[in-house]
Order: structure tokens, then C-alpha cells, then sequence
């Protein structure tokens, strides 16, 4: 992935998800390809043929609005992805004629201000990482919760390749489906930026649940829902996870869990933190 045709492996890949049955096609006889043809796609959207086939082959990469829109309900986009879609289409366009350079990574630093608001939270797991998941800051009932919570460490490599971040995440399938497709979302177009290019071919490399995930396209923002954890010292536990883009950042995210005021888990919560905090 290099970002050299961004826009016609996004509509291939979200293509090949559409059951011909869902846009009134009948599904009988040989098909050789998952999914939706080309020219079916192509006749649905109200273009030509070899329109859509110079789109996906990026031969053609400044399509209208009009033509955007139709393709996202053929492909049964939600708003997210049809935003990721027009995104995409819309990098082309200001890139052209544009040299494309090396970006050098910035410093990150996490603002004094957040580390000290995380730091005091002593019932709250907290942790901030970047667009690419590698955590920057941490405290220390955060740290708690996983030893993979700590700087310097990506966040993705461990979910995906690490069996005791797997054995902690009683939901892992779901959690790896999030994760990937929330990487989508926080990346955007962006797709050539060489960490990212770096990340993603390492965990291709390294993990077929990662490969076949990535290849999907899926596109989904980051929302309030529950993590189930089973941890060594404490048990299963469960706590809202909720994640907020830090201000003045290159996209830092805040992400902070809690538990349901009275709940066993909040009760277990606490005894992590009173565990951590006697050694």
C-alpha cells in the first residue's frame, strides 16, 4: 500500500462486500468474483462501463460529487465511509502536479496539561496515543490494565500480535474489527504517510486476521462502547471505553475507561487500583 491508487482499491475492495441479492441482482449462475461485477456496479451507479473501470484502475481520479454519491448507495456506504470515499477522491485532486515529498515525523509530545489531568485520575484507566495507536502517555491505573499500555508501544502490533493482549480481550474479534476500522477513519486519505505504510505492511506480514481486515476498507470512527477483559489479578471486567481528540495535536487521542458506578466491575476496579498502588 502505498497510496498510489487509493481510490480504486477502496471501491474494488468495498465492491467485493455487496451480495448482488442486496441491489435486487440475481445471485444464480457462475460468478468468478465476489460480490458485485464491475459493469454491475458500473450499470447501478448510472455510468459507463469503462467509466468505472478507469476508476478503479486509477487511470481516472477526479470523479464529480454526483457520481461519488451514486457510488457510495450502490456500495451500501454508511456516512463515514462515504466521507472516506469523496476524501480519498479529493486528495488526488490536490496533490496533482504537486511533487510528492517525504514527510520527516514530527516530535510528538503530549501537552504538560493532559499528563497532569491523566495523572490525576486515580479511579480512571487513561492513556493517550497518536493517529497510528502508538501510546505516548499513560497512568498509572492505566498502565495497570494491560503491560501493553506503555510509551513507546503500538497498540495495534500488540492487539494483533501479542497472545497475552489476545488472552486479555475476551472480545478480541470484535476488538481487532475496531481497531482496524477505526485506523481507517483516523487516517483518512492519508494513506502514503511512510509510518503508516510501514505499520500496515509489518502486520500484513505478520497476521492474516490483520491482512483480511485491512483489505476490507472498512471505515468507522471510534465510539463510546464496552471492552470485556479477563485480567490476571482481578477477573473479568468490563468498562466503557471513550476516546477524544486532543485539541492543538497532530490527532492525539484520549482514550479513558470507567465502570458502572456500582457495579462488580467498578468494585474490581478498585481493588486493581488499590493492588497497584500497594506494589
Amino acid at each position: 500500500m502505498d497510496g498510489t491508487n487509493a481510490l480504486g482499491e477502496f471501491l474494488r475492495a468495498r465492491r467485493e462486500l455487496v451480495r448482488p441479492e442486496d441491489v435486487g441482482i440475481s445471485a444464480g449462475g457462475l460468478r468468478r468474483v465476489p460480490g458485485l461485477r464491475r459493469e454491475e456496479v458500473a450499470t447501478l451507479a448510472g455510468i459507463s462501463s469503462d467509466y468505472y473501470l478507469r476508476l478503479e484502475q486509477g487511470r481516472d481520479r477526479n470523479p464529480s460529487v454526483q457520481v461519488l454519491d451514486a457510488l457510495a448507495s450502490v456500495l451500501r456506504l454508511d456516512a463515514d465511509a462515504t466521507a472516506h470515499l469523496i476524501g480519498l477522491a479529493r486528495l488526488h485532486e490536490e496533490r496533482r502536479g504537486t511533487p510528492r515529498r517525504r514527510r520527516t515525523p514530527k516530535q510528538e509530545q503530549v501537552p504538560p496539561s493532559i499528563r497532569r489531568l491523566i495523572d490525576g485520575w486515580t479511579t480512571n484507566p487513561a492513556f493517550v496515543h497518536n493517529k497510528l495507536t502508538d501510546i505516548l502517555a499513560v497512568n498509572t491505573l492505566g498502565a495497570a490494565l494491560s503491560p501493553n499500555h506503555a510509551p513507546g508501544v503500538n497498540l495495534l502490533r500488540a492487539v494483533f500480535l501479542d497472545p497475552a493482549e489476545r488472552e486479555l480481550r475476551r472480545d478480541w474479534e470484535r476488538a481487532t474489527e475496531d481497531a482496524v476500522a477505526s485506523l481507517r477513519a483516523r487516517v483518512g486519505p492519508d494513506v502514503d504517510d511512510p509510518r503508516l505504510v510501514e505499520l500496515v505492511g509489518d502486520l500484513s506480514l505478520r497476521s492474516d486476521r490483520f491482512r483480511r481486515l485491512w483489505a476490507r476498507h472498512d471505515v468507522q470512527p471510534h465510539k463510546a462502547h464496552l471492552i470485556r477483559l479477563r485480567h490476571p489479578l482481578v477477573g473479568d471486567i468490563d468498562l466503557q471505553s471513550d476516546k477524544l481528540t486532543i485539541n492543538g495535536t497532530d490527532g492525539f487521542i484520549l482514550a479513558v475507561f470507567h465502570a458502572e458506578p456500582g457495579s462488580r466491575s467498578a468494585e474490581l476496579l478498585g481493588l486493581l487500583g488499590s493492588l497497584t498502588a500497594s506494589g
